[in-house]
């Protein structure tokens, strides 16, 4: 696990995702398999990532040594019911002293939870990989970029992350008014962690003088896998 990721703890009582990202299938599929199919905990749901419950999760909470939780991390809860994403975040709310990561692909799920939410402790994350539609539909099923960004920026809550990991290439000016549109606490920025997997991906140079960008006008950038273009 990366550094960045030293203090958080994924928690997965939802779990699986529809959307097919290209990048997501070989990564995910192979923690799933690794750490509860092969280990005697057999779940075909979640051995074939299958957006699926897992009740007996509500009270298996991560230890307070873990100071940030992200919920239902493996997987998009916009697949989720909400009946149980609710139950969900109640067990959020049960630990006032933490913070709590929800993350979606489709911003617009958030909407019916804004209520729900353990405020001021939960931060909305979206993944954003790209300013580009063209070309798209090859890589995911989400939303299209431009549909995720409109849908985040009009977002009515204070604290959001940005991940655009993996990093795909992308039109500078355009996107930098997309992150700032979107006033976001932090950005994460890394390339593709399976390089097999084929990506339109930027020229390293391209993204660290964006990198730069963003630092100069006050953002925070948390830098994941930095290498050469494929």
């Amino acid at each position: 696990m990366s550094r960045m990721y030293q203090e958080i703890k994924t928690w997965n009582p939802q779990v699986g995702c529809k959307y097919d990202c290209i990048y997501c299938k070989p990564s995910f599929k192979r923690l799933v398999n690794r750490t509860w199919y092969q280990q005697g905990r057999k779940c075909s749901g979640c051995r074939d990532f299958l957006p699926h419950e897992h009740p007996n999760r509500l009270k298996s909470f991560p230890s307070k040594q873990h100071k940030t939780v992200w919920s239902c991390a493996h997987g998009d809860i916009t697949f989720g019911k909400p009946g149980f994403i609710r139950m969900v975040i109640a067990e959020t709310k049960k630990h006032i002293d933490r913070e709590f990561y929800f993350q979606s692909k489709n911003p617009d799920c958030f909407q019916q939870y804004l209520s729900d939410f353990l405020k001021p402790n939960t931060i909305l994350l979206t993944t954003l990989e790209t300013n580009r539609d063209e070309g798209y539909r090859k890589i995911s099923q989400a939303p299209l970029p431009s549909k995720r960004f409109q849908t985040f920026r009009d977002l009515s809550w204070d604290r959001k992350i940005i991940t655009i990991e993996p990093i795909m290439d992308f039109d500078e000016d355009v996107f930098y008014s997309w992150i700032v549109g979107i006033d976001p606490e932090a950005v994460w920025i890394g390339y593709n962690s399976r390089p097999k997997v084929m990506l339109p991906e930027p020229p390293l140079s391209k993204t660290k003088r964006f990198i730069k960008l963003l630092r100069k006008n006050g953002l925070e950038v948390r830098e994941k896998l930095m290498r050469e273009k494929v």
